[in-house]
């Protein structure tokens, strides 16, 4: 656990970033680079990848850099940009992120049949057949992002937001938190690097005065922490997140995903993320939680896709 947070916090504010976006066509990387280059970022966008090695080579800015990168540039090569993403040695202090923007192929089918535009990875052929195409010569990319943000269900405004709470000015460059609730029925988040099953903790859905409520309201949260099995497990998870994200820090990693599931993502869920997260916030750590049932709901509860806490 940090012991000076207000140091390391100021620390980070004076590291440069470099950051590298990329994700599928549609995903919003356009919308991410613009929303960086309002935050005070030099933002380069489609630059082809033979002359990125040049640029990141030549002396450091005192700004920080955010690339766009897709497939569709003509020398796009997949393994020639996992090199890239790999190498180690391009300015001291300042190592490579890379933030890739997600979305589900049923969502971006979507939006290139709206604005009528051919994929670029498949001009005479149908938008499905590029979407799948591009999948595959990214998919070694997105397992090396350090942060995933998946777009299906956000606005642009939603993802300039979100980005604002990653990358906005006087953000510290330590470890960043996120922890996320979610219904198993709709399957996991994309992106997490931790998740947490909640459905054996006592469910607020079986009393009718709680049913309607979520698991920010107190009663509600009070009713599942009168399970017997709630104070270990809240326990044992703060101690192993504790024990962990030091050592995430100390090895590099930018940013940390935490989930908690249960079974409507309304109750149980929602009440741990809370939970974890008020204890990391108040240890110091930079957190923002995101409830997404809650979210997809008509808006009243949750105004936004993220809350910093």
């Amino acid at each position: 656990m940090p012991s000076e947070p207000d140091a390391r916090t100021e620390a980070g504010k004076t590291r440069n970033r470099l950051v590298l976006v990329t994700g599928p066509s549609g995903a919003g990387r356009s919308t991410a680079i613009r929303a960086l280059e309002d935050m005070g970022y030099e933002a380069i966008d489609n630059m082809p990848l033979s002359l990125l090695p040049r640029l990141l080579e030549a002396p450091k800015s005192d700004k920080p850099l955010a690339l766009g990168v897709d497939a569709r540039n003509r020398d796009f090569s997949t393994n020639a940009l996992i090199e890239m993403i790999d190498r180690s040695d391009w300015h001291p202090g300042q190592p490579l992120q890379v933030l890739y923007l997600d979305c589900r192929a049923e969502i971006l089918q979507r939006r290139f049949s709206e604005t009528r535009r051919r994929h670029p990875l498949a001009p005479d052929e149908s938008a499905e057949a590029g979407i799948a195409r591009e999948f595959d010569l990214l998919a070694p990319v997105r397992v090396r992002a350090d942060l995933l943000i998946d777009t299906s269900d956000m606005t642009p405004h939603d993802l300039r937001a979100e980005l604002g709470r990653w990358y906005g000015p006087g953000d510290a460059e330590s470890l960043a938190v996120s922890v996320h609730s979610f219904s198993y029925k709709r399957g996991l988040p994309r992106g997490l690097d931790m998740v947490f099953d909640c459905r054996f903790l006592r469910n607020p859905y079986w009393q009718p005065d709680l049913r309607a409520l979520d698991g920010r309201v107190p009663q509600v949260a009070a009713h599942i922490a009168g399970d017997p099995l709630f104070a270990e497990f809240r326990q044992r998870v703060t101690e192993i997140v504790e024990l962990l994200l030091p050592a995430y820090e100390t090895e590099g990693k930018a940013y940390l995903s935490i989930g908690f599931g249960c079974t409507g993502g309304q109750h149980r869920s929602v009440a741990m993320a809370e939970t974890l997260g008020a204890t990391l916030a108040k240890d110091g750590w930079q957190v923002s939680i995101r409830h997404r049932e809650l979210e997809r709901r008509s808006g009243a509860e949750a105004p936004g896709p993220a809350r910093d806490v």
